[in-house]
């Protein structure tokens, strides 16, 4: 403990806490989501630059071509989500992360074509315009399936470790003597 100008003793400075509650776990998802958008934005672009290179240059069917850009942009994605959007996640099972990715990005990949596909065959809507439209909904819409999925499974969130040290430090302040330090150290000493 310090004494200011007056003789009196204040308390010391503690590192400031991290907001909590619900407008704390808003922020963060909302910081997340924005990150998950650029990352996507991004793939989006790239998904439909290659769908559109791959459909004009080539002969393939637009559901083959479509799988293609999807393929592409699944690889861009997670360069992007692993070392952007979700560095901050755990990175300790990688050959795990990596398979639940392929597998999630594999059903949002099914999700996605799936429109086209219906679109194409379902409803013979396959002109260029019509296409597009129908790649750029089930992009979409397999987006919201990946967003749920990639941070619920995929790059889940590292445990807090603020609380405990909090903890730690107010008990620490009461009772000096009594608890021992994680790091240790005897109880008191700094």
């Amino acid at each position: 403990m310090g004494h200011g100008s007056s003789g009196a003793q204040t308390a010391p400075a503690t590192p400031r806490a991290p907001r909590e509650g619900v407008r704390g776990r808003i922020d963060r998802l909302v910081r997340e989501v924005v990150k998950f958008g650029a990352v996507g934005g991004a793939g989006v672009l790239v998904n439909l630059l290659v769908f559109n290179f791959v459909r004009h240059t080539t002969d393939l069917q637009v559901v083959r071509a479509s799988i293609i850009a999807t393929i592409v942009a699944i690889a861009f994605n997670y360069v992007g989500f692993r070392y952007f959007a979700y560095r901050d996640r755990d990175k300790s099972g990688r050959t795990r992360e990596m398979s639940l990715f392929l597998l999630f990005s594999a059903v949002g990949l099914i999700i996605e074509n799936g429109v086209l596909y219906t679109a194409t065959y379902g409803f013979g809507w396959d002109s260029p315009l019509q296409s597009n439209i129908f790649k750029f909904l089930g992009i979409g819409i397999g987006t919201l399936f990946r967003f749920w999925s990639y941070r619920s499974w995929v790059f889940r969130a590292l445990p807090a470790r603020e609380p405990v040290t909090r903890a730690e430090t107010f008990l620490e302040h009461e009772h000096p003597t009594a608890l021992p330090r994680a790091d240790g150290a005897p109880a008191g000493r700094r």
